[in-house]
C-alpha cells in the first residue's frame, strides 16, 4: 500500500473541522490520487509511484505572503518529499500570476526570475491553487486539477452537513459571531455619534 502523508500548515475551517480531522481529510484526498498515480504508473504511463502537493488557502488575501498562504502539503510514495519545493513554487507563481504557472514557463519567463522553478503546471478550480509535482507537466496538470476539485467538494459536504446541524446563522462561526477583523474594520464608528436631523 501507498504511504500518504499529509499536514495542514493552518486550517481556515475551524468550525468544521479539527486539526487532526482536517490532517484526515487531506490524507483521504491524498488517498484518491495515490489510487490514480499508481493506477497510471502500473500502466506504464507516470514515471514515477510519488507526488508531492502542495494545496494553498483560498480564504487567504492577496497581501498575505505564500509562506502563510499555504494551507497544507500531501505527499505520495516514497522520496515524494523532495517533490514538496517544485510544488510549492508552482502553487505560489499561480498565485502571484492569478494563471496556470506552466504558462509564465513556456510563454512568459520574463515573469519567472531569479531562482525560481523551470516546470510545468499548477491548477486552480473555484478557487483553490494545487501545485503537484513528480510527473510529466501535464501529468502533474491533472493530479494538482483533480485534487482541488475533491477539495472543492469535500469542503461543501461538510459545509453542507454543519448547516443542517447548526440551522441558520449569518456567521460560519460556532459562535456566530462576525470575526474580530470585520469587527475592527468598523471599531472607528462611534455610534453615540451626533445623527442627522430629519
Amino acid at each position: 500500500m501507498t504511504v500518504v502523508r499529509a499536514h495542514h500548515h493552518h486550517n481556515p475551517y475551524d468550525h468544521l473541522f479539527g486539526g487532526d480531522e482536517f490532517d484526515e481529510l487531506l490524507r483521504d484526498l491524498g488517498q484518491r490520487r495515490a489510487a490514480s498515480i499508481e493506477h497510471h504508473h502500473r500502466a506504464g504511463t507516470y514515471p514515477r509511484a510519488a507526488m508531492g502537493f502542495v494545496i494553498l488557502d483560498p480564504t487567504a488575501g492577496p497581501w498575505v505572503p505564500n509562506t502563510s498562504a499555504v494551507l497544507g502539503a500531501i505527499t505520495i510514495g516514497p522520496d515524494s518529499e523532495r517533490f514538496l519545493p517544485n510544488a510549492a513554487a508552482k502553487a505560489g507563481g499561480h498565485r502571484r500570476l492569478g494563471r496556470n504557472y506552466g504558462e509564465a514557463v513556456l510563454v512568459d519567463p520574463h515573469l519567472c526570475g531569479r531562482a525560481a522553478f523551470r516546470y510545468g503546471h499548477s491548477a486552480q478550480v473555484r478557487g483553490v491553487i494545487v501545485g503537484a509535482s513528480s510527473q510529466a507537466p501535464d501529468q502533474d496538470l491533472y493530479e494538482a486539477g483533480q485534487l482541488a476539485a475533491d477539495f472543492v467538494t469535500a469542503i461543501a459536504a461538510r459545509q453542507a452537513g454543519w448547516e443542517s446541524k447548526t440551522g441558520e446563522t449569518d456567521w460560519l462561526s460556532a459562535d456566530d459571531r462576525p470575526d474580530r477583523e470585520y469587527r475592527d474594520m468598523v471599531s472607528f464608528f462611534d455610534a453615540g455619534a451626533p445623527a442627522d436631523r430629519p
